[in-house]
């Protein structure tokens, strides 16, 4: 027993002097490091002089960036942090539009990126403005739109010891942005805005986001003073100190004003190969009744949206949209359907996923057809081949862009003819429906307005200019089915997320990326209050549009599954609030409907006309339930 105790003391002395050594050999390595970067450091502020007198600004070269990458628009909320930026950019030209909440200037940078083809642009200051903006940029990572999101930050040097609003924001937007960097001088800016832009847009496109701290967007003089101090001791420690400072103010101004590229650099894009092209069209070829299920990625550049347009139709494949892709044919194009989609893909003998995926909006792939080739066509691999080891396998999967896929698919098939017969059996299907929920908005409703009606009114109304924002549960939903989007491009939507709020955001973005469109924001009552005080900044920035408001006073998506599944309305109760005069306090106009009799279309006219002359306009419809949507889930 005390030879065991003995070797096992003599094991433990040995590894405890390895550990010990080791550990020192580690301090050193440290101090080495630390002393080889400081002195690295002092040898760039050498070779590299810094203008001590110049009252240039880190915020004039994100402006320089911004404006070479054609950005029109920067939305924010301002706030001490990014001043520099905002006003440089309003110097080069750029238009500052400041919003009343930050996720309302990320949601209006995303339908910028939407609708120009162009990065998105939102500002906001650090701390509290960036937390605010945390669902918007959720929602455009998951609707795959490039959005470059800029935070202000606090000093390099004062993170972590208390300094105004500083929290650890990287880790907050790692998980939701394509990529993510704190910028640590002004000689960074520059490179590492082209590349966020870059990377926004290639491959699949998502949101990017970009901290610069305070210290490097204010002019060198003012960020010394801040960072020395006014008083100077003598003694040796606080020389040394002030030393230590000088230096970390100098490496940041170290080289800033060179000259740099701020050339944009162009996004990567994964295009499909000629073998994958030939197979799909010898698939395509062979079928009786294929079917066309084209998403949000048929409308993403570099391909025009009118150019992928013509390749569809080309194709002559009958086709159901979604997202994005919505109004990409037209008001009334004969190889569009729009109703009875699950019928379709059941008798269908070929389906091609372009750019739509296999989550709950296909039931995880449960509706597609067994047995049949699916061709699935995504930029994004996980998409590509989302739920394919459970209710679906691909027969043939392409990871590369939906819209030069389609282009060039359309023109290796250039004698393919679709099956007459099996369009004009889509197509009689798809009028029943339409005959069906006609007849059901003449239908009186239980109190107020049939909502079918309403739209089936608007639906006459709306000119081919007409951009459509769809924010809301229920009477969105039901407006997804009644409206026919005029154009590719012309209609705005949440996507997967389903995010509630985006109305004013978008509706913003939008008016200013197309200011001759009529824009109109299709809200229910609950999501209205999420960015009603958006009409101030419309009023203000001389960006009209015009909502509808379906009021039902109630979030109805939610109770029509609650109450029959647990007997409670619970929370999903409201108040048929007067919306038009919340309008009107901030600026706008306003029109309340309520009677079943009452000329629905005018009012329209009377608000289109209002909109024409720089108002922005919301119409407060009172409506009643309608049987229309029933058993349509909502989880």
């Amino acid at each position: 027993m005390d030879a065991a105790r003995d070797l096992e003391e003599e094991v433990l002395h040995e590894n405890g002097l390895f550990f010990s050594v080791l550990f020192i050999l580690c301090v050193f390595f440290g101090i080495f490091i630390g002393f080889f970067v400081s002195w690295f450091n002092l040898i760039y502020i050498t070779l590299h002089k810094v203008d001590v007198g110049s009252k240039k600004h880190g915020g004039e070269l994100v402006a320089q960036v911004l404006q070479s990458h054609g950005v029109k628009f920067v939305f924010t909320l301002v706030g001490g942090h990014i001043s520099p930026i905002l006003v440089a950019a309003e110097a080069l030209g750029i238009k500052i539009v400041d919003t009343r909440h930050e996720v309302s200037a990320v949601f209006a940078a995303d339908a910028v990126a939407r609708l120009s083809g162009t990065i998105g642009v939102a500002a906001v200051t650090a701390g509290p403005g960036l937390t605010n903006t945390v669902t918007a940029v959720k929602n455009a990572q998951l609707a795959e739109s490039p959005v470059l999101l800029i935070g202000g930050a606090a000093a390099g040097m004062l993170k972590g010891r208390g300094a105004l609003q500083d929290i650890d924001q990287m880790s907050l937007f790692r998980s939701i942005c394509k990529y993510c960097v704190s910028v640590t001088s002004v000689r960074d800016i520059i490179p590492s805005l082209k590349y966020a832009i870059q990377e926004a847009q290639s491959g699949t496109p998502g949101p990017v986001f970009v901290e610069l701290p305070i210290d490097i967007l204010y002019p060198y003089q003012l960020v010394k003073k801040e960072v020395l101090g006014s008083k100077q001791g003598n003694s040796l420690r606080t020389r040394l100190i002030s030393w230590y400072l000088k230096n970390y103010v100098d490496n940041l101004f170290a080289g800033a004003w060179e000259p740099r590229d701020v050339t944009p650099l162009p996004a990567i894009i994964r295009r499909a190969t000629d073998k994958q092209i030939q197979v799909c069209a010898e698939l395509l070829s062979r079928a009786k009744r294929p079917l066309l299920l084209l998403g949000s990625q048929a409308t993403l550049p570099p391909t025009d949206v009118h150019t992928i347009r013509r390749s569809v139709e080309a194709l002559g494949v009958p086709c159901y949209l979604g997202g994005m892709s919505r109004g990409l044919l037209g008001k009334n194009s004969p190889l569009q359907m729009r109703h009875q989609r699950k019928d379709a893909l059941k008798e269908a003998d070929l389906v091609i996923m372009a750019g739509t995926v296999c989550d709950f909006r296909l039931s995880y792939g449960r509706v597609l057809p067994r047995h049949v080739p699916i061709i699935a066509v995504n930029r994004d691999k996980d998409q590509l081949y989302k739920n394919s080891d459970m209710f679906w396998k691909p027969e043939l999967a392409v990871c590369a862009d939906v819209g030069s896929f389609l282009q060039e698919l359309s023109l290796y098939l250039m004698d393919f003819k679709c099956s007459p017969d099996w369009i004009q059996q889509l197509r009689d299907r798809d009028e029943v429906k339409e005959e069906q929920n006609l007849k059901m908005s003449l239908e009186p409703a239980n109190k107020y307005l049939n909502p079918l009606k309403l739209l089936f009114q608007l639906e006459k109304c709306l000119p081919d200019n007409a951009v459509l924002i769809a924010d809301g549960g229920d009477f969105v939903g039901t407006a997804a089915y009644v409206l026919r989007p005029r154009a590719p491009l012309s209609w705005l939507d949440p996507g997967a997320f389903g995010t509630l709020g985006v109305g004013g955001g978008f509706a913003l973005g939008a008016k200013l990326c197309r200011p001759d469109a009529e824009v109109w924001v299709l809200y229910g009552d609950g999501s209205c209050g999420f960015s009603v005080a958006e009409v101030d900044t419309m009023t203000r920035h001389k960006a009209p549009a015009i909502a509808l408001v379906g009021n039902d006073a109630a979030w109805t998506q939610i109770e029509r599954e609650q109450v029959p599944m647990f007997g409670s309305s619970v929370a999903c109760k409201l108040s048929y609030t007067d919306y038009q005069d919340v309008a009107k306090g901030y600026g706008g106009k306003g029109f309340l409907v309520s009677e079943d009799s009452a000329d629905i279309g005018s009012i329209f006219k009377d608000a289109q006309k209002l909109c024409k002359e720089g108002n922005t306009v919301l119409v407060n419809a009172l409506i009643g339930t309608s049987k229309f949507r029933e058993g349509s889930i909502s989880v």
